[in-house]
């Protein structure tokens, strides 16, 4: 029997990068435009071959990344980025996006942090207008900085909490930083009503996921991955309804996980967890949101009924407008009805 396509299945998209969410193809037309040279990992050989089982194989992966953001150099490029990325949402089924970004790694070229994120919720409204995918922002601190530089962007976040930004996010390598570091910008998020959402339980075990529930106070987190096979962990973020934003190509790509089969979807949910599939960072993983839905049906076995509840799972899960919502939810219902 002909399987429903996971394509038009209507979702919301909660875990995505901004340099990370670039097409490749932009990527090389971009690095030509402005005269950076580009190593192979990102031309001849992409998608690269990523591990970040130890700090050298998270350096290289941080590095291929550092280079892919040094092709955005102009207004015009990060405006390009964001319709590209909306008109990918909208193609994967994706009604809702919400994309995280440091703009401290991109201050310097924009005239600073202000100017950035003025700059990037611009070029998102454009691109939520000429798609109708609607994009809401989550800054993000990185661990590796110095809390100090949280706060700064914590501040800046609630700054624009209810114009564009939806949320404050902690990412980068959590084998460095620690998350009770950082809880003063998180409760600065907090008073501001933003959505907490930090990466913990991807390189780490799952203390790096209690901590993001004791010292950040997360409503979501980042992968979480690794609260799979600690009871009292799962059974705590059932209980919370705390979503886990599971990135299964990233998981394997970066070797969180030795193969697809490995991600621990059906752990989470059998757990009571709602988790929201997300692509993390296609320009170095090399797909996009349905192949991660299309991993859940393939390699997890879910049948549609599951896959449409998943889905639904995105879309609780996010900070998308009441009517969103209802729009969205009401087509999951429509896809799950529909003849295959």
């Amino acid at each position: 029997m002909t399987s429903r396509p996971l394509d038009v299945l209507p979702k919301a998209h909660l875990h995505l990068h901004f340099t990370g969410a670039m097409r490749h193809a932009t990527l090389v037309d971009l690095a030509a435009e402005h005269g950076i040279g580009l190593p192979e990992a990102l031309t001849s050989s992409w998608p690269p071959h990523l591990s970040a089982a130890d700090e050298r194989g998270w350096f290289r992966f941080q590095r291929l990344y550092d280079i892919a953001r040094s092709v955005l150099r102009t207004p015009a490029n990060v405006h390009r980025l964001l319709l590209e990325t909306a008109q990918d949402e909208r193609a994967d089924g994706s009604g809702w996006l919400e994309i995280q970004i440091d703009p401290s790694g991109y201050a310097q070229r924009f005239g600073g942090l202000t100017p950035t994120v003025e700059l990037v919720l611009a070029a998102a409204h454009a691109a939520a207008t000429a798609t109708g995918v609607g994009i809401g922002l989550v800054i993000a601190a990185n661990r590796t900085k110095h809390p100090l530089e949280a706060r700064t962007l914590a501040r800046l976040a609630a700054q624009y909490a209810g114009r564009g930004v939806i949320g404050f996010g902690l990412s980068n390598d959590e084998r460095r930083g620690g998350a009770g570091e950082f809880g003063a910008a998180f409760r600065i998020a907090a008073r501001a009503g933003l959505l907490l959402t930090p990466h913990g339980g991807e390189l780490c075990g799952p203390a790096s996921v209690r901590a993001c529930l004791d010292a950040l106070h997360a409503d979501r987190i980042g992968h979480g991955v690794a609260a799979a096979g600690d009871t009292e962990l799962i059974k705590r973020l059932a209980a919370g309804k705390i979503t886990l934003e599971v990135c299964p190509a990233s998981n394997v790509a970066l070797g969180v996980a030795a193969g697809p089969a490995d991600v621990p979807v059906l752990e989470l949910l059998g757990g009571g967890i709602p988790i929201a599939l997300g692509a993390d960072d296609p320009l170095l993983f090399g797909s996009r949101l349905t192949a991660q839905y299309e991993i859940a049906r393939r390699v997890h076995g879910l049948a549609d009924a599951q896959l449409a509840e998943l889905a639904r799972m995105s879309v609780h899960g996010s900070t998308a407008p009441p009517p969103v919502t209802r729009r969205l939810l009401r087509g999951i219902d429509a896809w799950l009805a529909r003849d295959r």
